[in-house]
């Protein structure tokens, strides 16, 4: 492949332009009266660079949205940017050739993909997975649902990337997560967009190690450019927090990476891969960190054939954000002031934030002139982010920092965080080793752990645990307030302590009033008992929801030796599963699923068994059920009024039909009984190229079929 930023000039006919971005994370900060529109207002630049650009879509990798709930506003201002920007006359040049009911709202008529939908007039589609704050929540008759779905229905966004267990892919427990592409052609051009939603970093790195993450590729692979969009750890925090770079499949041409903040969209080469990685990075700061002062950009993609070109675009309305750090110790001997004389020291660290507001509006100024230059409004000032990081080892005494920004209110944007203070730490342990309630020894503590080490085991999860622990805590239990306090760090879910503290308060206050004779003295031993019950009644009741679905994997064979992760020449039907799999053949939570949940919720996964038999045609085109593997047949144009003609072998079956099997042992021993396995993959047929002034999509359309039965 040439190297990723040059090419020639082609055919516009045949040529995708896609806007990237990622991480705009709508709703940070909303209340924040200086920072609180930034978001948004950065998110309305980007649809306007698509416009600008005459772009075919946008193409969002993750957290879209900053909270899992976001408010209304946020998405009230979401929702009416995007049918500002995405709605209008343009004609859409894309054909779609995957099934445009895959991934479908259940129960509706209307199709996954918006401007497939003659009810809606759609001039820039755009497609986006969920990231870890915006991801799917709930265990209701519709599965789980997040505010990207709520788009998706509404005909303003096409979610793809959600992987959804076991409603959606009732295989999932034994054979991983199902990546599903769709497929669009432009012209000579074709492209397969395969998009995996943010899962947790444990289970996708066991996934991936143990070949259980299977895409399903068209037969013709080479002839497509493959695009793959995930939202997960790509810096490792630990064994199995990230996701190593070179696990995924080699036919896979550029992986656009969601989740890392730091701006690096130009791509970057894999070591043993043919493939790139192109990280695009927030669109806001939402911490004041060093990645967040690299200036912000999206990607202007093309794609022609299996070449492709990003030319990356400054955002003009990002905050400007200036970051340094200074060693007081090593200030001292060169400015030659004493560490002991606060006065000294708040005069020069004065001095150093001045001059950082000023490189900060030095900045903008140019930044400004650039716009002018290329003929566009001059932006309105900005008050910008200083973030001063204060080394003060050796210093006994330091002035308070939120009093020492305030007199830089009205000329930045943060000034109660402004100046940070920190202190080298010291390697030998503390004399006083004994665990307070105040300062607990955690497990990060152990002074014979080197920092690379120390950093591993930082988990909120494994500290809040170990803190609660030391608490000895009297009326809550230390698994529930330990998910509490972790929903209320990783989620910004800002109610869920206060929600859990009530909610335990309120039980115990319930199960002492039914105890009217109970004595004065007593009581402490009662609400010992009732915390220890309620804390099991918590553990339990979590297992079992876990076994409903929603588990995760047990990364037991995490450390296997493995080649390629994402390879489809592997048995994929086959081997043991880490997802709270039943002991017995029978299948037995299946069959308790069916008496426990409400009607809708049993009929979900039987939807494709009762759907696929029934329709006949698409637009006019015929569908063809075929046996072979899991595909998509896309009819010739040419061959559209000719009768289509498959034999079917009297033993397959479908995957949802499995389902509504009176015999499940036998449905095993079949499954055992099959001969080696085959790719899961996408056939089709390439179709005409022409195409209708509004979406050429409507020419070419097939429907997923699958089975899973590869002998005769």
């Amino acid at each position: 492949m040439p190297p990723a930023t040059q090419g020639t000039a082609h055919p516009p006919e045949d040529t995708f332009r896609i806007l990237l971005a990622t991480d705009n994370h709508i709703g940070y900060n909303e209340r924040d009266p200086i920072r609180g529109q930034d978001s948004i207002n950065t998110f309305e630049e980007i649809l306007q660079l698509a416009r600008k650009h005459n772009v075919d879509f946008v193409l969002l990798a993750g957290d879209l949205f900053h909270e899992n709930k976001p408010s209304r506003e946020s998405l009230y201002r979401t929702i009416a940017l995007l049918r500002e920007y995405t709605m209008g006359d343009k004609p859409i040049p894309v054909e779609l050739q995957s099934d445009p009911d895959e991934g479908k709202a259940y129960g509706f008529s209307f199709p996954a993909i918006n401007y497939e939908d003659p009810n809606l007039n759609v001039s820039i589609p755009v497609f986006s997975i969920h990231g870890n704050h915006d991801d799917p929540q709930g265990a209701g008759a519709e599965g789980a649902l997040c505010a990207l779905d709520v788009l998706s229905v509404s005909g303003l966004l096409n979610y793809m990337g959600k992987i959804d267990l076991p409603v959606v892919d009732v295989e999932a427990t034994n054979t991983g997560i199902a990546v599903r592409p769709i497929l669009l052609r432009k012209g000579k051009s074709n492209l397969g967009m395969y998009g995996i939603g943010n899962v947790k970093d444990a289970r996708m790195h066991f996934e991936l190690r143990s070949n259980r993450v299977r895409m399903f590729m068209p037969r013709d692979k080479d002839n497509w450019f493959n695009l793959l969009l995930v939202h997960q750890n790509r810096v490792k925090h630990g064994p199995q927090e990230f996701v190593p770079e070179g696990m995924f499949d080699d036919s896979v041409d550029l992986v656009v990476w969601g989740h890392e903040h730091d701006c690096r969209i130009i791509p970057e080469p894999v070591a043993g891969k043919s493939y790139y990685i192109s990280q695009p990075g927030s669109s806001v700061a939402t911490s004041l960190a060093d990645g967040e002062a690299i200036p912000k950009h999206v990607a202007l993609l093309t794609i022609h054939d299996k070449e492709f070109q990003i030319e990356p675009l400054l955002l003009r309305t990002v905050r400007p954000f200036v970051i340094e750090e200074v060693v007081l110790s090593e200030v001292a001997d060169e400015e030659g002031f004493d560490l002991s004389d606060q006065i000294e020291i708040s005069k020069f660290l004065k001095a150093k934030a001045n001059a950082l507001i000023e490189k900060a509006q030095d900045e903008w100024q140019e930044r400004n002139t650039e716009i002018v230059r290329e003929g566009g409004e001059e932006l309105k000032p900005m008050l910008p982010l200083i973030r001063l990081k204060v080394d003060t080892t050796g210093v006994s005494e330091m002035s308070n920092p939120i009093r020492f920004g305030q007199e830089f209110q009205g000329r930045i944007a943060n000034p109660r965080d402004m100046l940070v203070f920190h202190r080298t730490k010291k390697s030998a342990r503390s004399a006083a080793s004994k665990i307070s309630a105040d300062e607990p020894e955690l497990s990060i503590d152990d002074p014979d752990l080197s920092v690379s080490e120390k950093l591993a085991k930082v988990r909120v999860a494994t500290l809040v645990k170990e803190y609660l622990s030391a608490q000895e805590l009297q009326l809550l239990g230390e698994n529930g307030m330990s998910d509490a306090i972790q929903m209320f760090v990783e989620k910004d879910d800002i109610h869920a302590i206060q929600s859990h503290v009530n909610r335990s308060l309120k039980i115990m206050l319930k199960e002492v009033q039914a105890n009217e004779d109970l004595q004065e003295e007593d009581l402490e031993d009662k609400l010992t008992n009732i915390k220890e019950q309620q804390d099991k009644d918590y553990v339990a009741g979590k297992a079992k929801s876990n076994a409903k679905g929603n588990g995760k994997a047990k990364a037991t064979d995490s450390d296997a030796q493995s080649e390629d992760s994402m390879m489809m020449d592997v048995d994929t039907r086959g081997g043991g599963s880490e997802f709270d799999e039943p002991d017995s053949e029978e299948k037995p939570p299946k069959k308790k699923a069916a008496v426990k949940k409400p009607v809708p919720a049993k009929k979900a996964p039987a939807k494709k068994a009762t759907r696929a038999p029934v329709k006949k045609t698409t637009r006019g085109k015929k569908v063809v059920d075929s046996d072979e593997d899991e595909v998509i047949e896309i009819p010739d144009d040419d061959e559209e009024d000719e009768e289509e003609v498959v034999t079917k072998p009297t033993k397959r079956t479908n995957r949802a039909a499995v389902l509504s099997q009176s015999q499940p042992k036998k449905a095993t021993a079949k499954k055992k009984a099959t001969a080696a396995p085959k790719q899961s993959q996408l056939a089709f047929q390439p179709a005409a190229t022409g195409r209708s002034s509004r979406a050429a999509a409507s020419k070419a359309r097939g429907r997923m079929v699958v089975d899973d039965d590869d002998s005769d």
